[in-house]
Parts: structure tokens; sequence; C-alpha cells
């Protein structure tokens, strides 16, 4: 059975590699000082919509928003137990730092890793996908020469961190561009296939799903094809858990990260890094602390004093996940935004991005090119102008970039009885503020019951500009 002692630094727990050896059947649940809601008042013929919004979430009513991919909307429930867990710490913070959190840690680490479908001791509690990405990044030893492949998809952070270490290692970054529309999966995987070079190519980076232009990546093959030329791969899968089924044995990925803030629903700062066994070893954290030389995880596990309540409260996202059924969520979810993103190809007569199929809760819908009057492209600049417009004048909270706007759908969207309602502004007076050469400004609300996803995007000669948005969890 599990027995708690120390390993290293001064706490009296710390035997956290002994701890993830364990077997199921061997290990012990630490004591939970906290508890969780059980969910047990959740039905098995549970309705999504609105009824959902206002009982598990807590976004305002005022706003209508339609930013989540940023950062996430959190779980009221976690959230509650994300502060109790606060207020624990505080009332013997000696006791709940030395003797208490790593175990806690480890139980955290086990649960998750079962979630997302691999061995606890390969996974890693981090703070966000950008923080494990660099962890991978700066600890792979690159030189002159050595080529990092991407794809022109690429995370715009990762793509600026790429940059930096061949501008600091002398490295070389091939960045293959993805052409659009995308045909096929084959399209992808073709690219992949004809441009990796295995001689030269010491990394391979590729999105899950790319952030602006949410496709799902043919993930499992193109690392098949990396893995026979003796690429290793690193998947950023910032929006993947919670939105895609995830089995990270099945899709065998040398380095996986994911957020678990965005569609999972966690409170913010809270991440995981897997990293395959045989890797393990040149793989360090970016802030050493006491746990250098006592293993894998305990290197990981404690980076210095912080707030580890985010972490503490994800079993409570995992218990309201398996209660609700992930893939009733996802399926639910899958099928509110294709029939939204079917029938705005049908109404405004244009054409997805990329195939339906290659699509899961996020979707890009092209909008009708008669809409636009414009010699010169957008620019980052007019789609600020935009935002702020949205954001001022009707309190509708959206990112803003010059690429695809993304449509997205969580369990708060309500599927029955909805209405599409476009509205277009033609005034001239404010095209003029907009846009020096733009007849117009173009905002739509798509109304699912009570509950509304904005799609803002422009598109100017067959180029899209677009704005991207995330999970609509709206009024």
């Amino acid at each position: 059975m599990s027995t708690v002692r120390r390993d290293f630094g001064s706490f009296h727990s710390s035997n956290v590699q002994e701890l993830l050896e364990l077997k199921d059947d061997d290990y012990q649940l630490p004591p939970l000082p906290v508890q969780g809601p059980n969910f047990l008042d959740i039905k098995p013929d549970l309705h999504f919509g609105k009824s959902i919004k206002n009982k598990y979430f807590i976004l305002e009513e005022e706003c209508t928003f339609l930013n989540h991919g940023a950062f996430g909307a959190t779980l009221k429930d976690a959230l509650l137990v994300a502060q109790k867990w606060q207020m624990y710490t505080e009332k013997q913070p000696l006791r709940f730092f030395d003797r208490e959190l790593l175990p806690l840690l480890v139980y955290v680490t086990r649960r998750l890793a079962k979630f997302v479908g691999c061995d606890p001791r390969d996974l890693l509690l981090v703070q966000n996908a950008t923080t494990g990405i660099n962890c991978v990044i700066k600890n792979l030893g690159l030189g002159p020469g050595d080529v990092i492949f991407s794809l022109s998809v690429t995370y715009g952070a990762v793509k600026k961190l790429l940059k930096h270490i061949c501008a600091e290692t002398g490295s070389i970054l091939q960045e293959e561009t993805v052409q659009f529309p995308i045909t096929s999966r084959d399209q992808l995987i073709s690219l992949v296939e004809s441009t990796l070079r295995p001689e030269v190519t010491k990394l391979a980076v590729f999105d899950h799903i790319p952030s602006n232009i949410p496709f799902i990546m043919p993930i499992q093959e193109i690392i098949a094809i990396c893995h026979k030329r003796g690429v290793p791969v690193l998947v950023d899968g910032a929006h993947a858990l919670g939105s895609l089924p995830l089995d990270i044995a099945s899709l065998k990925p040398d380095y996986y990260i994911s957020n678990a803030h965005k569609w999972f629903c966690c409170p913010k700062g809270c991440a995981f890094l897997y990293v395959k066994r045989e890797l393990q070893s040149v793989i360090r954290p970016l802030v050493i602390s006491h746990g250098f030389g006592s293993g894998f995880n305990s290197e990981f596990i404690w980076s210095g004093l912080k707030d580890y309540s985010p972490f503490l409260s994800m079993p409570t996202v995992i218990d309201f996940w398996e209660t609700v059924g992930p893939d009733t969520m996802r399926k639910y979810m899958y099928q509110l935004c294709h029939q939204a993103a079917e029938h705005l190809v049908h109404v405004w007569n244009t054409d997805l991005i990329a195939p339906a199929d290659m699509f899961g809760s996020m979707s890009l819908v092209r909008l009708p090119d008669t809409l636009y009057n414009s010699s010169s492209p957008a620019t980052y600049q007019q789609a600020e102008v935009i935002q702020n417009k949205l954001y001022y004048k009707f309190n509708i909270e959206v990112g803003a970039s010059c690429v695809f706007h993304t449509l997205n759908f969580f369990v708060q969207n309500l599927q029955s009885k909805y209405d599409i309602h476009l509205g277009f502004n033609f005034s001239k007076n404010e095209s003029n503020i907009l846009f020096s050469n733009l007849t117009c400004l173009v905002w739509m609300a798509l109304y699912f019951g009570s509950l509304a996803i904005s799609i803002i995007s422009i598109s100017l000669f067959g180029i899209l500009y677009c704005f991207r948005t995330s999970l609509a969890f709206l009024q």
C-alpha cells in the first residue's frame, strides 16, 4: 500500500516517484480535507443549453462572451473548490505545503493520466501549454544546421519561440505552407510526406487543432510518417483536452501538451505535458528546485511556492465530465456545430475552409464575397477597430486577428428552436470610420434559443480575414 515519506527537500511527504509507480490496486488515495460536489443531481437525460450555463458557469448576463477559447470559462464548482483549497491552505500553511500537497498532486496526476490515456509517470502538471512547449524546445540541445519542421498554421507564440531558438542556436526553421481551402486529410499528410527531411530534422511540431483555423489535424497519420523517418514529434494540443477524445497511448507522440482551462473548463493556470519515457532523461524543468535529481516527475512537481489550487480542483472537473459523459458532450457539440455550419453555407452560398468531417466543436465558414468592396487587404488594425466597436457599443467580447474565424459550440448552446439573425450595418459614416475603403461593418449572431454565437469576419477578393472567437457561453 502507498505510504508517504520524505524523499527530497524538507517535505515530509515527497516520495512522488514511488507513489506514481504504484499500481492502482496498491495505490491509496490521500486524505482529502476539501470535498467537491458529487454531481448526483445530474440526470442521464440532462438537457444542454441555457440551464447548463446558468447552473455551472458564472459568465455575466450583460456580456455576449465570444472568446472563450482565449482564456476559457471555468466550471463554477471547480472555481469554488479551488477557493476552498486556498482557504484551507491558509489555515495552516506549513502543514499543507510540507505534509499534504505533493501526495495530493500525485493523486491529480493519476486521475488526469487515466482520463487522457497515458501512464502517470509520463505526465507532468504545468501551468499552461506555453510553459510545456518551452520546456521541450529549450531542452533539445539544438545546434547549427539542425532543422525544426512545422506548418504555417502553427500557433503564433510557438512560431516566435521556434524563431528565437533558431536565432539562438543556429538551427533552421522549415515552415511548410498549408494551402486553403483544404481539400482532404490527405492534402496535409502528403504535405508532410513530401517535405519532411529525416537526415536533418531534429523535431517536428504540429497543432492538433490549429488555434485560428480549427480543423482537426490527421495527427496520428502524421506522427506515423515522422516516426518512420526517425523524427520525434511535439504536438501542441492546446485546444484538444475536452474537445477531442484523447488517448495518448494510441497516438504515440513523443511530446504532447494541452491546456485544461479551455474546453476542459479548469481554473486558470492548469495544463499538462506528456513526455515519452525514453526521452525523459533530457527534459528538465525551466525552474530547478528541490525535486531535482529525485526523478522525472519530482523535478517538475514543485517549482517553488505558488497557488496550486487550480490543479487541486481538477478532480472536480474530471468528475463533471465523467458524470455527464465525454462522448455525450462531444456528440452534442459536434452535431450543433456541423448543423450551424451547414446552414450558413447554404444561406450564404459559400463554403467551409476544410471538409465538414475535419471539424469537431469548431468550424469556419466563408462569408459572401459580395459584401465587400475594397482594393486593399484587411489589417490587424482594422480588425481591432471592429473589435472595439463591438465591445463598446454592443458589449460583445470577441478576439481579433487577420487570420481565420472559428465557429464554436459547447454544451451551453441550445439546439432546438433556433433562428438565425443576420445584422448587416451599411452605414457610410460608420464604414468611413472603420475602414477607409470598406463599405460595411459586418456582424452576425446565431441564436440558438436564447443563446448567441457571433461570427465576425471579413472576406476580401476571395481571401479570408476573420476574427477568431471561441466557446460561446451566452445568454
